[in-house]
This record gives C-alpha cells, sequence and structure tokens, in this order.
C-alpha cells in the first residue's frame, strides 16, 4: 500500500511518500481501505518527537480517517459487514481494564491513540477493533466523517459529560479556527448556550460568526481580552470558558463567574504556566480536563453528524502524498476548520 511515514523525528522533510506492507487484521479487526484521513496538531507533535515517545519506526501519522470495510476478522458482527462506509474512532481502549469494563474507555490503564502510539492513517489501509468503527450511511461524505471523529467526540465529552453545559449558560470559547474550538462553538450553541468567542483577526471571527458564535472579541485589538468579555457579560462573567491554549488559563479564569468551569482538552501554546491559585477559591472555580470520549459518546456524537444537526467545518484538502504541506498549514495556523487527505 502506499502511505507516508517517517523512520526518524523531525521536520516536515522526514515525511516520506512510499511502499509500505498492507497490514493483516487480527482478531476482533477490521481492515479499512481510507478514503480520506483528517489533520490534527497531534500529528506534527508525534513528527517532532518528545522525550519518552517510544514507536515502532517507521511510524504512520493520523487518528482520523473513514473508508469501506475490506475485511473482518475472526468475529461474527451483524451490524457491519464488508464493503459498508464507516468512520474510525481513534480512542483505543484495552477492553479488559476497570474503566474500559465500566464503559468509560478514554480513562483506560492502557490507552492509545491511533497514529500517536501505533500506526495511523495517512495510508490506504488501517486496521482497527470492529468496536472503533461507526457505520456510516452510502452516500455520507468521508471527508466530512473524518474531519468529526476526532475534534467532536472530544469537545462532546468536554463540554457535556464534563462541563454539563445547559440552555441559557454563556460560554467561551478561546480560539476561533482550531477543528476543537469549532466543533465547541457548534456544541455550544446545540446545547442553547451564548458563545463568546475570542479570535485572532477578524477572518476567523467572521467565520466563528457563520457557524453559531454570538459575541465576537479580537484579541489583536484587545490584549487584555478578559476584561472585554466581563464587559460583555455586564459584569457577571461566563458560567463556563473552553480553554486548549494553556499559557491563556490566567484570562479564562478571570473571565469565569463565581463558581464558574474551565475546560481544556490540550495545551496548544505550552504544557507550562502560571496561574493565581486566590483565583481558584476566592471564586469557587473548577478545572476540568478531559481527553477524547467513549465509545457511546462517539456514537452519539456521529449520530448527530450523520443527522445533520452538527456539521464539520472544512478547511483544505491535500492529495495524500502532499500530507507535510497539510501539516505546515495546520501549524502555522492558516487554516479555518479541519485539513483532510484525499485517499483515492
Amino acid at each position: 500500500m502506499k502511505a507516508v511515514l517517517f523512520h526518524q523525528h523531525g521536520g516536515p522533510e522526514v515525511l516520506e511518500y512510499a511502499d509500505f506492507l498492507t497490514p493483516e487484521p487480527k482478531p476482533g479487526e477490521a481492515l479499512i481501505r481510507l478514503r480520506a484521513a483528517a489533520l490534527n496538531r497531534m500529528d506534527v507533535m508525534v513528527r517532532n518527537g518528545w522525550a519518552g515517545l517510544k514507536l515502532e519506526l517507521p511510524h504512520i501519522n493520523g487518528a482520523d480517517g473513514a473508508g469501506v470495510v475490506q475485511e473482518i476478522r475472526g468475529v461474527e458482527n451483524r451490524e457491519l459487514e464488508t464493503g459498508d462506509s464507516v468512520v474510525i474512532n481513534a480512542n483505543l481502549g484495552c477492553g479488559q481494564c476497570e474503566f474500559c469494563l465500566a464503559g468509560k474507555d478514554n480513562l483506560c490503564l492502557n490507552w492509545h491513540l491511533l497514529g500517536e502510539t501505533v500506526r495511523g492513517t495517512y495510508a490506504e489501509f488501517v486496521c482497527v477493533p470492529i468496536k472503533q468503527l461507526h457505520k456510516l450511511p452510502k452516500d455520507f461524505d468521508f471527508h466530512h466523517a473524518a474531519a468529526s471523529a476526532l475534534v467532536y467526540q472530544t469537545a462532546w465529552h468536554s463540554l457535556v459529560a464534563r462541563g454539563k453545559i445547559q440552555g441559557g449558560e454563556t460560554v467561551l470559547v478561546v480560539g476561533a479556527g482550531g477543528g476543537v474550538n469549532t466543533a465547541s462553538i457548534q456544541i455550544a450553541k446545540y446545547l442553547g448556550a451564548r458563545v463568546i468567542v475570542v479570535g485572532s483577526n477578524s477572518k476567523k471571527l467572521e467565520m466563528a460568526e457563520s457557524i453559531g458564535a454570538d459575541v465576537l472579541i479580537d484579541r489583536s485589538k484587545e490584549e487584555d481580552w478578559s476584561k472585554a468579555v466581563y464587559l460583555a457579560t455586564n459584569k457577571r462573567g461566563v458560567d463556563a470558558v473552553v480553554d486548549n491554549v494553556g499559557t491563556t488559563l490566567m484570562l479564562s479564569l478571570r473571565a469565569l463567574r463565581k463558581g464558574g468551569r474551565l475546560l481544556t482538552v490540550g495545551n496548544s501554546g505550552s504544557p507550562k504556566f502560571e496561574i493565581d491559585n486566590r483565583y481558584m477559591f476566592a471564586k469557587h472555580l473548577s478545572i476540568l480536563g478531559s481527553t477524547m470520549s467513549t465509545i457511546a459518546e462517539f456514537n452519539e456524537v456521529m449520530d448527530l453528524i450523520v443527522a445533520g444537526k452538527l456539521k464539520p467545518v472544512m478547511d483544505k484538502t491535500f492529495p495524500l502524498k502532499d500530507a507535510a504541506l497539510a501539516q505546515e498549514r495546520l501549524w502555522k495556523h492558516e487554516n479555518f476548520g479541519k485539513i483532510t487527505l484525499d485517499i483515492p
């Protein structure tokens, strides 16, 4: 099969479009002929590498993918058969630990993420456990499915399961263009919340408005945007903040009302930063972290995607062989919404 892979960590130049052995499914797995993959910033972080990351090289990036079931090995499955269109859930639980048995597979004690610690979707084929597959209608767009999988389940678990966002609340989303942020805007609106977005420029804010944002704050003009948020809420503060930057956490804590909660699923700015603990106890604040979602939540949010109640924001599609160019666009924050790879 053709795949984009790397033999060593480094910049985009380490990515190679090359022939690689087609994987064979193990019992309980399906072989998927991929038609689309979607990019996440994690792809570039894995390519760059970090201390303690152990990979079987060469490695193949990619958590998100959609395609057609080519083969099912070792089990009878009444819901899926060869030829079915599917989207992949990249959240790989072991299925045996206490958390997996309780239906909390994103807390798995032996947790893996497709494309991070195991080879992923920048390829013509991939093998995954059958339980990781969500059946799609025959005519559903593979690129839209791939673009939805990771970011929507991540945002759904964060806002619904962890944040318990309610209709009538006000939610601040820090950042306008990333996949999880655009998903968070839509999910918050779906839940009946008022949404404030802090963005880096007017163009991205206009796009955020087009998918439902109610209040727009341009951080290039408002350095202390927490004050702008405070004034936009009649000096009350917001009920919840979606902040996946990290280095902006102090501004986010200032923007929260008493008893508010901060939701985080990442640290695109930096993993290390300082906070003033007085804001935490004086304002009765909560910081709620999470990663991915349970299988049940994944299926729930993908049903909403298929029904058209949530719609992924699409940026640009590249041929599989141009994955390096696609990663550069993502890493430079040139995108609004999801970048996908076409696997013909």
